[in-house]
C-alpha cells in the first residue's frame, strides 16, 4: 500500500506509477534527504515531539540506509515513487512504527526543496572552485606569454596587434564576472524551505531557526508558499550556467581556429584530440567542439525549466518534479567542462612565432599611423581618410606598411616624420596602448596581478561558505 493510500480504493495502474515516478532521477539526492531527516529528527526531539530515544533510533536507521546506498545494498523500487518514500519506508521497515513519526510537521513539498537546496549548496562550491582552477590556468598561460604578439580580430579580420595574454585575460575578466553570478546565486540558495510543510505551514511547535542551524543555513523562507514553490534558485544557476558555457564555447571557436593550418597559432595536446576513422593524418580538436555543442544543451534545459514554471499556480505542483533532470545535467555538464578546460588550455603549446608573423600582414598597425598623424594635430577623419589611401597604395604596390620608407609616407602626407619608422612598429604599436585596460605590457601584468589578488579573495570566500 502507498504511503498516501489511505483514502484510495484502487491500486495506481502500474503505466502511471512509472510515468509519475521520479526515483531514477531524484535517487541521486539520496545524502541530501538523510541529511535533511536527520536534522529535522533531532528538531523534533528538541521541542518534544518525539522523545529523545525515538530521534535517536530514527538516527542510527537513517545511517545504516545510508551505508547500504553507498554500498550498493539498497534496491530503489519503482512503485514508491521517489527518494523520499523509498528512504521512508526502509526505515520503517528496518525501525518500526517510529519510523513513521519522522514525517510530522513535514510535507513532501518542503523536504524535496530542501533536499535541492542542499544540493545545490554543495555543487555551486564545487564549480565555483573549478572556476578557481580555470581561471588560475588563464593566469599561468598568460604569465608565460608576456612578450608573444598576435593580431586582434574585428570580424574575423585581422585589426590591430595585441599580447597574446592581454587576449587570454579577457577571458578571465568573462570567467571572473561568472564566479560573481555563481556567488551571488549561493546567497539565494542558501535559504531554508523545511518548515513550510505542504503549503502553509504546521500547527506543530518546530524550531525552523534550530534546523538552519543545523544545517547551515544563513536564511530562511519567510512564506511558507514561497518555500515549496520556489525554483529561482535552479533558474539562476542554469542562467549562470550557460553564460559560463557560452564563454567557453566563445573560447573553443578560437582554439578550434586558431589550431588549424590556417591559422597555426596554437597546437592543442594529443590528449585532447582525437583522430579520424580513415583519414589518418587528422588531429581533431574534439573536446573543443563538444564544449560548443554542450553549450545548446545547457541552455536547453534553461528554456526547459522557465517553461515548466512560466504558468505554474500557487503552491506546488507535480509539473516541479521536471526540475531535477534540468537542474543534474547541467551541473554535471557544467563541472567537468571546466575540470577539462583547465587541463586542456595548461597543456596547449602556444606557437608564437606563428603568431608574429601573422601580425605582419593585414596593415595591423594602420591605425597607430592615424594616431600619429592626429598626435601631429590633424583632426582625426582626415587622419582616417590618409591612412586608408595610404593603404590602399600599398595593396597596390604589393607592399605592407613596413616597408614604405620615409618619403614614401610623406607622399600621403608632409606630417610624417622619420619616428613613423619606429612608431609603426608592431611591438611599439603594443606598448604604445597604454590607456587603462589596454594592451601595452604595464597594462596587462597590472591586471594579472589584479587577478592573482581576487584569486585569493575568492579561495577565502569558498572556505567561508
Amino acid at each position: 500500500m502507498k504511503l498516501w493510500g489511505g483514502r484510495f480504493q484502487k491500486a495506481t495502474d502500474k503505466l502511471v506509477e512509472e510515468y509519475t515516478s521520479s526515483i531514477n532521477v531524484d535517487k541521486k539526492l539520496y545524502k541530501q534527504d538523510i541529511q535533511g531527516s536527520i536534522a529535522h529528527a533531532t528538531m523534533l526531539a528538541k521541542v518534544g515531539i518525539i522523545s529523545q530515544e525515538e530521534a535517536e533510533q530514527i538516527t542510527q536507521g537513517l545511517q545504516s540506509i545510508l551505508a547500504d546506498i553507498e554500498a550498493g545494498n539498497f534496491e530503489f523500487k519503482v512503485e514508491l515513487e521517489d527518494i523520499h518514500m523509498n528512504i521512508e519506508k526502509r526505515l520503517t521497515e528496518r525501525i518500526g512504527p517510529v519510523g513513521g513519526k519522522l514525517h510530522t510537521a513535514r510535507s513532501r513539498n518542503d523536504q524535496v526543496a530542501l533536499d535541492a537546496h542542499l544540493y545545490m549548496k554543495e555543487e555551486l562550491k564545487e564549480i565555483m572552485g573549478l572556476v578557481i582552477d580555470f581561471q588560475e590556468a588563464i593566469l599561468n598561460v598568460a604569465k608565460e606569454n608576456m612578450e608573444t604578439i598576435l593580431p586582434g580580430y574585428t570580424h574575423l579580420q585581422r585589426a590591430q596587434p595585441i599580447l597574446f595574454s592581454h587576449h587570454l585575460m579577457a577571458y578571465y575578466a568573462m570567467v571572473d564576472r561568472d564566479f560573481g553570478r555563481l556567488a551571488d546565486c549561493y546567497q539565494r540558495t542558501d535559504m531554508l524551505p523545511l518548515g513550510a510543510g505542504a503549503l502553509a505551514g504546521t500547527p506543530f511547535p518546530i524550531d525552523r531557526e534550530y534546523v538552519a542551524e543545523l544545517l547551515n543555513f544563513s536564511q530562511i523562507y519567510d512564506n511558507s508558499l514561497d518555500a515549496v514553490s520556489d525554483r529561482d534558485f535552479m533558474l539562476e544557476f542554469i542562467s549562470a550556467a550557460s553564460v559560463i558555457m557560452m564563454h567557453l564555447s566563445r573560447l573553443s571557436e578560437e582554439l578550434i581556429l586558431w589550431s588549424s593550418a590556417e591559422f597555426d597559432f596554437v597546437e592543442l595536446d594529443d590528449a585532447f584530440c582525437t583522430g579520424s576513422s580513415i583519414m589518418p593524418q587528422k588531429k581533431n580538436p574534439d573536446v573543443a567542439e563538444l564544449v560548443r555543442g554542450k553549450t545548446g544543451r545547457v541552455y536547453g534545459n534553461l528554456v526547459q525549466l522557465l517553461t515548466v514554471m512560466k504558468s505554474l499556480p500557487l503552491a506546488y505542483n507535480k509539473d516541479m518534479q521536471e526540475d531535477k533532470e534540468f537542474l543534474f545535467d547541467t551541473v554535471e555538464t557544467v563541472k567537468v567542462t571546466l575540470a577539462i578546460y583547465a587541463q586542456m588550455l595548461s597543456n596547449m603549446k602556444v606557437k608564437a612565432e606563428k603568431m608574429s608573423q601573422a601580425t605582419k600582414g593585414g596593415f595591423v598597425n594602420a591605425t597607430d599611423v592615424a594616431d600619429y598623424l592626429a598626435a601631429k594635430g590633424i583632426p582625426f577623419r582626415e587622419c582616417h581618410e590618409i591612412v586608408g589611401k595610404l593603404v590602399l597604395g600599398c595593396i597596390q604596390a604589393g607592399k605592407n606598411i613596413d616597408d614604405l620608407t620615409l618619403a614614401e609616407f610623406q607622399a600621403f602626407s608632409p606630417a610624417f616624420q622619420e619616428d613613423i619608422l619606429e612608431t609603426i612598429k608592431v611591438e611599439n604599436c603594443v606598448k604604445a596602448r597604454k590607456s587603462l585596460g589596454g594592451t601595452a605590457p604595464e597594462q596587462v601584468e597590472r591586471f594579472i596581478m589584479k587577478a592573482e589578488k581576487q584569486v585569493g579573495e575568492k579561495k577565502k570566500l569558498l572556505e567561508n561558505l
